[in-house]
């Protein structure tokens, strides 16, 4: 009970002061089938072998950002190499100082979870928790204050921040579906309250995959979406939307609902599939015009003349990288697995990064 108390004490004392937080530099906003940044679409007049980037918003998958685990008896899983112990704020701290190079080489949003991703790129049991919501579903103030240091750092180089409120997992932790619901409203309150505006919600990651609250599946997460629309600050609300796993075409439900589509590339080998992918979605019964972005695809082959990403940006949808550190590999690879180094550390990564940079025109 004391716990809970100082928790809702200092999140007391939080909040008040994003009202506070001066005018922010960057405004994200959809028309049509585009994104635009202050009121400009994104990567203007850009074309590359045809393929026209306008509007598009290439990405990241980023989610541990403001990673921690409060369990005591797996937090030593994630001890950095050279101090042998975990630091929630470092890896934080290093986030932010690697965020300036990704901008550099074109990229233009990230996606970071409140509840994470598996810290082991996947798995099956998650026994750590990482989650900025208590059991009640009220925020706690340590992840808010290292999220709002990304999202004011994201805010000032121009860049997006793609903010999932939920993952499979970690979603059980919520007591109940109310629990659920407030986390939802305070999650979105805060954000609101914080003056953003350069964030997209994103309700859960991948919300056809081992969720435990009905309100998270396919079936019902447009109820989800539908609240967050509806809550409002001085006349202005989140743009929000949710994900499906991968090689899945999102239900009429949320293609009705939510302000852009959100796809996974998981598990498509392809590019033709990709390809095919964001046709079918289009297709979708009650579908209008809105972008379409791929925010996860664990495939590369970026010196190939075909991939995933190529595929993508051939519909027009926009593309996201995921990466994360595989069997036998060191500290220097993927950005999901923890502990990151949040660098451009890796012959995966540069690969990315230099294929964005020529795409996007970035530093011409």
């Amino acid at each position: 009970m004391k716990t809970i108390l100082l928790g809702s004490l200092l999140f007391a004392l939080w909040w008040p002061s994003l009202a506070a937080e001066p005018g922010r530099k960057t405004a994200v906003a959809i028309v049509g089938e585009e994104f635009h940044l202050n009121g400009k679409p994104t990567y203007a007049g850009r074309v590359w072998n045809g393929k026209n980037l306008q509007g598009l918003l290439m990405n990241a998958r980023m989610v541990q950002g403001i990673f921690d685990d409060l369990n005591p008896e797996t937090v030593g899983r994630w001890a950095y190499p050279d101090t042998k112990r975990w630091d929630a704020e470092r890896n934080t701290r290093e986030f932010l100082a690697a965020m300036p190079e990704w901008r550099r080489h074109g990229l233009l949003a990230v996606t970071l979870n409140l509840q994470g991703g598996s810290p082991q790129g996947y798995s099956r049991e998650q026994p750590w928790e990482n989650n900025a919501f208590t059991p009640t579903g009220e925020l706690r103030p340590a992840y808010l204050a290292r999220l709002a240091r990304i999202l004011d750092r994201a805010d000032e180089l121009g860049m997006v921040v793609i903010l999932s409120y939920f993952y499979f997992g970690q979603d059980e932790r919520l007591q109940e579906e109310a629990a659920v619901l407030r986390a939802t409203d305070n999650a979105t309150k805060w954000l609101l309250a914080g003056g953003w505006r350069n964030v997209l919600v994103e309700i859960n990651n991948e919300c056809n995959v081992r969720y435990d609250h009905s309100i998270l599946k396919p079936e019902r997460v447009h109820e989800l979406i539908e609240r967050v629309k509806a809550a409002k600050q001085d006349g202005r609300r989140l743009l929000v939307s949710t994900s499906y796993g991968g090689n899945t075409v999102p239900q009429e439900n949320v293609v009705r609902a939510a302000d852009f589509l959100l796809l996974h590339g998981n598990g498509i080998a392809r590019p033709e599939r990709i390809a095919e992918l964001v046709r079918l979605t289009r297709a979708v019964a009650g579908y209008a015009p809105k972008p379409i972005l791929f925010n996860e695809d664990d495939h590369f082959d970026f010196d190939q003349p075909a991939n995933n990403f190529l595929a993508a940006v051939g519909e027009r949808a926009s593309w996201g990288y995921f990466d994360y550190r595989m069997r036998n590999e060191g500290f220097d690879e993927g950005y999901q697995s923890v502990p990151v180094n949040w660098a451009i550390s890796s012959a995966r990564k540069r690969g990315f990064f230099k294929l964005l940079a020529e795409i996007t025109g970035a530093g011409q």
